[in-house]
């Protein structure tokens, strides 16, 4: 006869009870491991594994070290809303208390050692907030070492690639190109290699192909990394040419100016002839500049253009760019009004315009962007005709390429817009009721922008926008991502 023991209840609960403590142990041995960090690329997927306790020094060097500064992980880790993350492409695979997968597909396996797939993903990257920022460049210039800069002769830039005279084949590939590898053959010469590449003015990045393998230019110290493991040579198209004739006695001449934050030891003009010269690229607008020969300011004796500066001197001028004819009318008994806004630092001294039978005008070139002004008259500022108290400043984009809309709202007064493209102004982009919406047109950069409307006073998100980021002030911003 078979006979079935029974464990006691006691027994039975004081077996549970030291299972339970067992499993404690084991959890808190389990969180005592150092913290987990890891990332892989895997079959072109790259996988991010985190601990979410991390400390911060060990998380600051894996950001600095995979380059994700853009991810903006410690925000994540705070709030744990993903919208950032999904917004750039990536999956979240777990996301709880204690740790964070994330995964994405970077480029199709069978390309991960493509040179052109992974500039092109790099550079998708860097337009979608990946690394620096994307933005328009507003002065360059080339540092060739060994040898003279690319011959230029109007639109048609010669590359040069120096010595290298054993290779089989050379090809130049670059933004101008979209990297292609196969696309642009150098010919062979007695010192090296040339290509012809029309080109405007501005920045453009290349390489050099040799025999099927990419290098930058050696002669050229003008190299970016592109934040995905590329570094890229860079080359300037200029389109200005700074002359001073004369100082031959001179030791060290230099050029500053409003477009490099008037930094004096950056830009160093160069002997030619019987005097100084430097080629630069300057973007559309207005630009003031001065030069410096041996720790001496003087303004350019040989440009006709020059404003006031806060010295009681002159700054030299130079203008790219078509004019903008700013119009003031009226006011015809006033002895001097002044120009002054967001594009000249709201300089009351630096832009006078001129008196007309009907008014006071000034032309200014000004580049891409949005932009704030107003008047002086007689040292005054402009005012309200019926209130008489400072009147709003006036607003002016120049190529709008993005329409901010706020639907409802039908009693608001009135609905501002504010953001990183424009200072976060809360008074100066007014929205225009159309309809059962308020809208308006702003210029916007490539990349990541951060915005909220000014509604009556009361600031808030777009609604109509679910990606959303903290802010300093423990609120949240909106986000916008600029394509090309």
């Amino acid at each position: 006869m078979e006979v079935k023991q029974t464990i006691p209840f006691f027994l039975l609960l004081h077996r549970l009870l030291l299972l339970l403590l067992l499993l404690l142990l084991v959890g808190s041995n389990v969180y005592a491991q150092p913290p987990v960090k890891s990332f892989v690329v895997k079959k072109g997927d790259i996988y991010i594994t985190l601990s979410k306790n991390i400390p911060a020094e060990e998380l600051d060097v894996f950001i600095r070290q995979y380059s994700l500064e853009e991810l903006d992980l410690k925000t994540f880790f705070k709030s744990s809303r993903p919208d950032s993350l999904i917004k750039l492409g990536w999956n979240i695979l777990l996301n709880n208390g204690e740790m964070v997968v994330l995964s994405k597909s970077m480029q199709p396996a069978d390309h991960l050692d493509d040179p052109v797939t992974k500039i092109l993903l790099a550079q998708k990257r860097l337009n979608f907030g990946w690394g620096s920022a994307n933005k328009e460049p507003l002065y360059g210039y080339n540092r060739f070492v060994r040898k003279y800069s690319f011959a230029v002769k109007d639109s048609l830039v010669t590359f040069f690639m120096k010595g290298n005279l054993q290779a089989k084949q050379v090809m130049l590939a670059g933004t101008f190109n979209n990297w292609q590898p196969d696309a642009l053959a150098m010919s062979k010469t007695d010192s090296g290699w040339i290509a012809f590449v029309k080109l405007g003015a501005g920045k453009h990045y290349y390489k050099f192909i040799s025999d099927g393998k990419w290098t930058v230019d050696k002669d050229n110290e003008l190299v970016e990394n592109d934040g995905q493991g590329n570094d890229n040579s860079v080359y300037y198209k200029t389109n200005v040419v700074f002359e001073l004739k004369e100082y031959a006695n001179t030791k060290r001449l230099s050029l500053a100016g409003s477009f490099n934050d008037w930094n004096e030891d950056e830009i160093k003009m160069e002997r030619w002839g019987d005097g100084w010269q430097k080629q630069l690229y300057l973007a559309d607008g207005t630009h003031t500049y001065r030069f410096i020969a041996d720790g001496k300011w003087f303004t350019d004796p040989f440009n006709p253009n020059q404003y006031p500066n806060e010295f009681n001197e002159t700054n030299a001028v130079i203008s790219i760019g078509k004019p903008v004819l700013f119009f003031l009318p009226g006011n015809l008994s006033a002895k001097k009004v002044m120009l002054k806004g967001s594009f000249n630092q709201w300089k009351n001294y630096e832009l006078e315009m001129k008196r007309t039978d009907s008014g006071w005008v000034f032309s200014y070139v000004l580049g891409h962007g949005n932009y704030e002004f107003t008047y002086e008259v007689d040292g005054q500022e402009i005012t309200d005709a019926t209130t008489k108290k400072k009147r709003a400043n006036e607003t002016l984009v120049i190529a709008p390429n993005t329409t901010f809309r706020l639907k409802g709202y039908a009693n608001a007064k009135t609905v501002v817009l504010a953001g990183d493209f424009n200072n976060w102004s809360p008074n100066g982009f007014a929205m225009q009721k159309q309809g059962n919406e308020w809208i308006i047109e702003q210029h916007l950069l490539p990349g990541k922008h951060q915005y909220k409307f000014v509604v009556d006073g009361k600031w808030i998100v777009d609604p109509a926008n679910e990606l959303r980021e903290p802010n300093e002030f423990g609120e949240e911003n909106s986000v916008l991502w600029k394509n090309e």
